[in-house]
């Protein structure tokens, strides 16, 4: 692992840069396991106030972890924390993304091991529901439906009274309403 120092790494003390470097490896271990990793750690001090930020990059991504404290290394353990769990969300990504790719109507057999079971997982198209229209809702007019969108809500769909059809009121940013008639 390549790491580069930016900033004033004449603060940190052997000790201390020997356990950056080991929690470092351990955490970026996770990642790519091929190919020489390369991080880069900036150091940077206001007043009384010690900063550290940590970027690495893997997966085509980057990953950057920051931590500020008084003490400098309450502040590089918050920055490697905040990457670990970057990196562990990154390889759960990576690990759940990969799926069967199948076409539209066609069902996709995909098989799943289990302890040495193989188990085969047919996947069926979506299905679509029919709303009933008629569903013993009444009509209403327009004054009715802005009553009833109420002031947390942004649209209403409705029957208009007048019409038959249905429609949609919605709010507008300024708080009028627009009417979709069909």
């Amino acid at each position: 692992m390549k790491i580069a120092y930016t900033g004033t790494p004449a603060e940190l003390l052997p000790k201390q840069k020997a356990k950056l470097e080991a929690k470092l490896e351990k955490c970026l271990k996770r990642l790519e396991r091929r190919g020489e990793k390369e991080v880069h750690v900036i150091l940077s001090r206001q007043r009384h106030l010690h900063k550290v930020e940590i970027t690495a990059h893997a997966y085509d991504r980057d990953l950057a972890g920051a931590g500020s404290d008084a003490d400098l290394a309450i502040a590089m353990s918050d920055a490697i924390e905040k990457l670990e769990k970057q990196v562990v969300r990154m390889q759960e990504k990576f690990r759940d993304g990969h799926r069967v790719v199948q076409a539209k109507g066609v069902l996709a057999a995909t098989p799943v091991k289990t302890a040495k079971v193989v188990k085969t997982v047919v996947r069926k198209p979506p299905q679509v529901f029919a709303v009933n229209s008629l569903d013993g809702r009444k009509p209403m007019t327009v004054e009715e439906a802005m009553l009833e969108i109420g002031s947390t809500e942004n649209y209403l769909m409705f029957r208009d009274a007048r019409t038959d059809k249905p429609s949609v009121l919605m709010r507008r940013p300024d708080g009028h309403f627009d009417l979709i008639e069909t």
